[in-house]
C-alpha cells in the first residue's frame, strides 16, 4: 500500500508531501504523481517514488495506482477541462482497487452556487458514482490567493475587488495540506465531506489594515464595479475565463459563501488554523 500524491510537484502537493514525511511516512511509501520528471528531482532525491502521468492522457494513468493505495486527488488548475481531467484519474484508481480516495474540492461542495464550484461538484458526483471509498476535503479559500498580490496593493496603495462587505474565512495553504496529509494517514474518515476553512472570517478592509500595519505604507480596501474589476483583471492579462471566475467568486463572497467557520479544519489539523496576519507578514518578508 502506497499513499499517492497527484499533482505532486504543484504547491500543495510538495506540502503535502512535506508534511508526511514529517509525521514519519517513510519516503519509499510516498509516491508523487507528476508530469514533469525534472521538477520532481528533489522529491526523488529524497527517496520519493515518481510516477510520470498526465491528468489529460488517461492511458498514463494506467499503472499509476495499486490496490489498496491511498489516493491524494489534487484538482487541477485547467477551468473547463477539469470534470474530465478529475475523472480520468478517479476512474484508474477505481480501476486498480485503491482504498481511499481523497479529493481537493471546494468550501460548499454542492450548495456552493459559483461558477468555479460547478467542476469541483461534477467530480464529488462522479467520485461518489465509482464506489470508492472517499473523503471530500472541500478546501476555502488559500490567504496565499491574497498574498500573492501584495506588489500591486504596495504599489497603487490599494487592494482592489468587487467585494462590498464580504469576508472570507480563509486559512494557509500549509494548514489545508495538513489536513490533507491526517486524512491520508489516519483512520475513520472514509465516506465524509470537511468543510475546510480558517477558524477567522475577515473582511478586506480589515486585510488592508493588516498590510498597512505590517509594511507602514497605507493601503485600504477599494470597491469597484464587477465590470471594472474584470476590465483590471484583463489588463493584468489575465484569461477571459479567469477573469469572469474571479469577478464571479467575488460576488458569491458577498452572499457569504467563503466565510463558513465549521471548525472541520482546525479539528483535522489539531491547532488553530493559520491567522491572516501570519500570513501576510510571511509574504512580506519574502
Amino acid at each position: 500500500m502506497s499513499i499517492v500524491i497527484t499533482g505532486a510537484t504543484g504547491q500543495l502537493g510538495r506540502l503535502v508531501i512535506e508534511d508526511l514525511l514529517a509525521r514519519g511516512v517513510a519516503a519509499g511509501d510516498i509516491v508523487a504523481v507528476a508530469r514533469d520528471r525534472e521538477r520532481a528531482a528533489d522529491l526523488t532525491g529524497r527517496g520519493v517514488e515518481l510516477r510520470v502521468a498526465d491528468y489529460e492522457r488517461p492511458e498514463t494513468l494506467k499503472d499509476v495506482f495499486g490496490a489498496g493505495d491511498r489516493v491524494l486527488l489534487i484538482s487541477g488548475n485547467e477551468a473547463g477541462r477539469r470534470e474530465e481531467q478529475h475523472k480520468a484519474v478517479v476512474d484508474a484508481a477505481a480501476g486498480a482497487g485503491a482504498a481511499l480516495l481523497a479529493y481537493t474540492g471546494i468550501l460548499g461542495g454542492p450548495d456552493a452556487d459559483f461558477t468555479l464550484a460547478d467542476e469541483h461538484k461534477a467530480t464529488e458526483r462522479n467520485i461518489l458514482a465509482s464506489g470508492l471509498p472517499y473523503v471530500f476535503l472541500r478546501n476555502g479559500w488559500y490567504t496565499e490567493n491574497y498574498t500573492a498580490a501584495l506588489g500591486p496593493a504596495l504599489e497603487h496603495g490599494a487592494v482592489v475587488n468587487n467585494v462590498t462587505d464580504g469576508r472570507v474565512a480563509s486559512a494557509a495553504r500549509a494548514d489545508y495540506a495538513a489536513a490533507a496529509a491526517a486524512v491520508l494517514t489516519g483512520e475513520g474518515h472514509e465516506n465524509t465531506a470537511y468543510e475546510l476553512s480558517g477558524d477567522t472570517a475577515w473582511s478586506f478592509p480589515e486585510y488592508a489594515a493588516v498590510i498597512t500595519e505590517l509594511s507602514g505604507k497605507d493601503v485600504a480596501h477599494k470597491t469597484v464595479p464587477a465590470a471594472a474589476y474584470r476590465e483590471i483583471l484583463l489588463g493584468a492579462g489575465l484569461p477571459e475565463v479567469m477573469a469572469d471566475i474571479l469577478v464571479d467568486v467575488d460576488a458569491a463572497i458577498d452572499r457569504g459563501r467563503l466565510a463558513g467557520t465549521s471548525g472541520d479544519l482546525a479539528r483535522l489539523i489539531g491547532r488553530p488554523t493559520t491567522p491572516l496576519r501570519e500570513t501576510v507578514a510571511a509574504a512580506l518578508a519574502s
